[in-house]
């Protein structure tokens, strides 16, 4: 069975994903939306992530059960930043770039957890299929909330 290799690949997308969303929220916090709504779809990650290395040893998988550490130097230059340029047209579209790149994160993720529920079904492992259900569910919500912040954003960006 290769449902481990599949889980240690979406515990390591997870915490990508949870990055990504911190990184964007420090970098944009003059847009309170995308600062605290961020923060809060990085916690989901952070859950999965949890949750992932819970059931991932019944697949021969050891992983961590903590998130990937503490902001770097780079995150924590780019937050002061952040703060000192404030909303900017620059910055409109710097955030534009970075919504996409939160979207395609999370619709990579999603395409493994719909991958883990269809395995789940044809092994029989109802806890695994309810954790595959209820993650895609909540990493489907952080696709559309990234697509959402683009139509948002993009006009003011792109034509301004």
């Amino acid at each position: 069975m290769r449902i481990g290799t599949v889980l240690k690949d979406l515990h390591h997308d997870e915490n990508e994903l949870r990055r990504a969303l911190l990184r964007v929220a420090d970098e944009h916090r003059a847009d309170h939306e995308v600062y605290y709504v961020g923060r809060d779809l990085a916690d989901w990650s952070a859950r999965h992530v949890r949750e992932i290395a819970a059931i991932a040893s019944e697949f021969d998988q050891d992983l961590d059960p903590s998130p990937d550490g503490a902001p770097s130097v780079v995150d924590q230059a780019r937050r002061w930043m952040s703060e000192r340029s404030a909303r900017s047209s620059e910055m409109e579209l710097v955030m534009v770039r970075d919504l996409r790149e939160i979207y395609l994160r999370a619709s990579s993720v999603l395409t493994d957890w719909e991958m883990i529920g269809q395995a789940a079904q044809a092994i029989v492992h109802d806890d695994l299929l309810a954790l595959a259900t209820k993650c895609q569910a909540e990493t489907k919500r952080q696709a559309t909330w990234a697509n959402s912040k683009i139509k948002e954003s993009s006009t003011q960006a792109l034509v301004v």
